[in-house]
Formats: structure tokens, sequence, C-alpha cells
């Protein structure tokens, strides 16, 4: 398996681009800002890209929605419940930001779906709370995950934007994330990498 991380936008949102050694087929996880930056790691790593994966819709995790879409012809997939965001584009008004209309999905998620790109298969874990729709993307060979903004290395998402809920984050951790192996590597949507055993251990917002 090939991930190549990039840091896009005002955020420095993680944009991830994962993809199959043996066939040369990919994802892209959550281009945030930046396309061209993208563009030229795609290029450079070779892959053709197959989806573009949203792990939700806040405007840095979907702001080069349509410029990757459109070089890549890459399928646009995310979970129904991020429309309306998707459709206000991810709510950068609020904070002053330009980005791009996304054009909509060819394909809405539901947990328990899985999505196969190459030799690599990506389950869609439903794990709301930072928002309505927030999805973790699950590879149980490889031993990784991508959950956006759900849990970081010693941290949370923030759950004080319109359709988040704290109750719900801690019960998309506890019975989702912390039922993967302790081993298990979580790339987060900003920051670096970490595991579940790790978060378990000294995460002081998940020590319940």
């Amino acid at each position: 398996m090939l991930i190549h991380s990039v840091a896009v936008g005002i955020t420095q949102t993680n944009c991830y681009i994962v993809g199959c050694e043996e066939t040369q087929e990919g994802v892209v996880i959550d281009p945030g800002g930046h396309p061209q930056r993208i563009l030229k790691v795609i290029e450079e790593s070779g892959l053709t890209i197959r989806y573009v994966l949203n792990t939700h819709c806040h405007f840095d995790h979907m702001g080069a929605n349509a410029e990757i879409v459109a070089a890549t012809n890459a399928r646009l997939a995310l979970h129904a419940a991020e429309l309306p965001l998707l459709q206000a584009r991810g709510g950068a008004a609020m904070f002053g930001v330009p980005v791009n209309e996304s054009p909509m999905p060819d394909l809405e998620l539901e947990p328990g779906q899985k999505l196969q790109v190459g030799t690599l298969r990506f389950q869609v874990f439903h794990t709301p709370g930072h928002s309505p729709g927030s999805l973790t993307f699950y590879l149980e060979e490889q031993g990784v995950a991508f959950d956006g903004d759900v849990l970081f290395a010693m941290g949370i998402g923030r759950t004080d934007l319109p359709g988040g809920s704290f109750d719900i984050l801690a019960h998309s951790i506890r019975e989702v994330l912390f039922a993967m192996p302790d081993e298990t590597v979580i790339y987060p949507g900003h920051g670096p990498d970490t595991t579940v055993g790790r978060e378990k251990r000294s995460n002081p917002w998940v020590s319940w």
C-alpha cells in the first residue's frame, strides 16, 4: 500500500493519496485545498485515481473536490447526511474563505459498505459527532484507518459547529474506533498519525 500525505489549505488539512502498489489504482481522501499540489503528488505517484472520498464536508476537507474530480475523472463518494454541507461549500462563507462549488457525489456511502480499489478494501464506518455524516475508512488487512476529524493524536474533533455533538462523537470513538485492534494506525484529518492503543492509553479527551 502507498500512502502520501499532503497538508493543504489554511487549516493544513491532511489530504491522503492512497494506492495499491500492485494495480496502481488509488483514492484521494479529503482534498481540502491546493489542488495543484495534490495533482502533482498524484502525477508523481503514477496512480490512477478511482475515487475521491470525503470523510466529511467541512470546507477544509472538500475545498478542492471540483478540481480533483475534473482532473482525474474519479467518482466522488461521501455520506448522504453531508449533502447540505457539501452544497453550502462546506460552510466556507462563515469563515470568509473562497471555495469552489463541489460536484454532487456519484456515490452515497453507507455503513458497512466496502470499496475495492485494486487489492485494497476500504470499509466504510459511520463515525458522526464532528458532523452528522462523518465517515472513517478502515483497511483491516493493512491495519490503517482514515478518520477525518474524529480522533487525533492527543485530541478529538471539535463539536461546536452545526451538527456536532460531543456525546455522539464520544460514542463513535468508543464503539467504532476503539473496537479496532490497538496497533491500528489512525491517519487523522490534522496533525500526525497515531494508533488506537496509544489514544486509549494517553488521550486526555477520551479517558472515560
